[in-house]
């Protein structure tokens, strides 16, 4: 029980991107830099190994940004021809692509580092996709102009992966979706709906991850402006629990999310995120235990899952290192507490 994990993305060595930041630059370039990415994909998942993780992922180390990752292996959007655009709402600016023509995917996205994690561990493998909703919300649209067909093509190319990721061997897909918590009615009139298209057919665990954002500022000032409790989860749980989503990743420790809401996922395993990447202050592992504790009350234990709220790519190398050991070590106190 309490299977360990995390939400997907780990820091990139700062021979291979820039330390420290969302959008890295690559440091090495050509040849050097797609050895590069191998070697630092091998490195994260030794390091998870070393942790005690149960699920490791390939740490997203061969993508620069979670969703652009994906888009460079999409035909129809132009790279080339970025524009200033307000994401999540309005939250932030980013500079993003543009959809130009019909969607197709150039080959496999991520075959490389699944095959390669693959080949390189005995435990469950996990990859992450950004989910349909997340990526419209993060490129400019001058063809579709409609952005539930944006979703639906999308959801075509990313089902497309992800039945390729199982054949390589892939135990969970997780999509991420951080946008199911800003657009609640989109996410329930059709974001859920596109979501089950990207993971039709998948005999592997299918999951969405949904949280407050990366640990970067202006994701903190968003949360400022929520109130004493974060309800977006309760208005979008129901229609998960109803899906065909197998688990539901999700931010906890540090947040205001009123813990009972977890009762509102009942018969989906819940991905409990009990470290905090919005902070470099390591967790002890009482404090992991006493949140796997909390949300024991709700989901029974063979559903529950600790994990880390969102992903660790903005953050500190070492840092991340000692949150992966707190993880597992504030698991295994709740193991012996939970019995």
């Amino acid at each position: 029980m309490l299977k360990t994990t995390i939400a997907g993305s780990l820091p990139k060595p700062a021979w291979l991107a820039e330390p420290r930041k969302l959008w890295p630059a690559w440091r090495p370039v050509g040849e050097e830099l797609e050895q590069a990415k191998r070697d630092a994909t091998l490195l994260w998942l030794k390091a998870q190994e070393d942790a005690g993780l149960d699920i490791v992922t390939d740490g997203e180390q061969s993508r620069q940004h979670f969703v652009h990752g994906f888009l460079e292996f999409v035909e129809g959007i132009d790279f080339s021809r970025k524009v200033k655009m307000g994401i999540r709402n309005n939250r932030y600016d980013a500079m993003v692509p543009v959809v130009t023509g019909p969607l197709k995917l150039k080959g496999r996205v991520h075959q490389m580092e699944a095959s390669l994690a693959r080949k390189h561990t005995d435990h469950e493998l996990k990859i992450t996709l950004p989910g349909p909703m997340t990526i419209v919300d993060t490129l400019a649209d001058e063809y579709y102009r409609d952005k539930v067909k944006l979703a639906r093509a999308f959801a075509e190319l990313l089902n497309q992966e992800a039945r390729a990721l199982e054949k390589d061997g892939v135990d969970v897909i997780q999509f991420d979706e951080p946008a199911f918590n800003v657009y609640l009615d989109d996410v329930k009139k059709w974001g859920i709906a596109a979501l089950e298209r990207a993971a039709r057919g998948l005999k592997c665990t299918s999951c969405v991850h949904i949280c407050y954002g990366y640990g970067i500022q202006a994701n903190l000032d968003w949360k400022r402006t929520l109130g004493t409790e974060w309800r977006q989860y309760e208005e979008i749980f129901p229609a998960l629990a109803r899906s065909k989503i197998d688990q539901v990743s999700l931010e906890c420790i540090h947040s205001k999310v009123p813990i009972e809401l977890l009762r509102l996922l009942k018969g989906k395993d819940v991905l409990i995120g009990v470290i905090d990447v919005a902070s470099d202050q390591v967790e002890t592992p009482q404090e992991v235990a006493a949140t796997i504790a909390k949300a024991a009350k709700y989901v029974p234990l063979k559903h529950l899952y600790p994990c880390t709220n969102c992903g660790m790519a903005p953050m500190d190398r070492e840092i991340a290192l000692k949150k992966l050991e707190a993880l597992v070590a504030g698991t295994r106190l709740a193991r012996k507490k939970l019995k």
